[in-house]
């Protein structure tokens, strides 16, 4: 396992582009979070805006680099033939899925934290200029605030969730393409039929099972007893997307010719 570790390591830190996408999930989150801070606006008293929840909006956003990546990282080796390299130095092809999502956790985890930590600044500094002041019923956002601090540590495990549920997709389908478009499918989709169905009961039947609407609930830091799901039930649902996704992957990875 130390060997496949280095090498997964070795091949993401070396492959073209990789820095630059990375850098792209920071600046994607960064920038959508600030654009949101710095237009919401809380004109009076208990506007009911979730201050927290708009300076991490750019989750969202973020969350299509975080795809790209994790598809990346084994879709390149099948659209080069490098995986055939890869399973000839390891043979053993649970412990090379194992190796590759173990890296892409980790640095999808500290790319997380600096994007959520870069927003939650953004939202402190540009917030109380647009009414989210404790003139109107809010504090100065700090991870000193339990729902805030949940929020944040929350949306660093939703990055690295996605990241997880991508690089299942992508192992099952073998293509960067198709990988993608299923992953954003599978992400924008649920929210779009949530619009097109009218009985309410099936939207929030919806929303408790979709992985983005589930998953981002743990940003939600007030009305949580609205919320279709709470918000660590909601993460948790995506944490049984991804694992459910990663393993089917691996058991296909296992049983196919490379």
């Amino acid at each position: 396992m130390k060997r496949a570790l280095h090498a997964e390591w070795t091949k993401l830190r070396t492959e073209g582009g990789t820095g630059w996408l990375m850098l792209g999930v920071i600046a994607t989150t960064v920038a959508v979070s600030a654009g949101v801070a710095s237009t919401s606006r809380c004109p009076a008293l208990d506007c009911g805006g979730d201050a927290t929840r708009l300076s991490l909006t750019g989750v969202m956003a973020g969350q299509v680099v975080v795809a790209i990546v994790a598809v990346l990282m084994i879709g390149n080796e099948y659209n080069t033939g490098m995986i055939r390299t890869t399973l000839t130095a390891m043979p053993r092809r649970i412990t090379v899925l194992a190796a590759k999502a173990a890296v892409l956790t980790a640095v999808m985890l500290v790319a997380g934290t600096v994007s959520v930590l870069a927003s939650l600044l953004s939202g402190r500094i540009l917030l109380p200029d647009n009414g989210f002041n404790p003139e109107h019923g809010y504090a100065a956002l700090s991870l000193t605030d339990g729902p805030t601090l949940r929020a944040a540590l929350g949306s660093v495990l939703y990055l690295a969730l996605i990241a997880l549920l991508s690089l299942g997709v992508a192992t099952a389908v073998r293509n960067s393409a198709t990988a993608i478009g299923i992953v954003l499918a599978l992400l924008f989709v649920f929210p779009i039929l949530t619009r097109v169905v009218t009985n309410e009961d099936w939207q929030r039947h919806l929303e408790q099972i979709a992985p983005m609407p589930a998953g981002l609930a743990v940003q939600s830091t007030v009305g949580l007893s609205d919320l279709p799901i709470g918000p660590w039930q909601g993460l948790g649902v995506l944490t049984l997307w991804a694992a459910l996704v990663l393993v089917g992957g691996g058991l296909l990875f296992r049983s196919r010719d490379a």
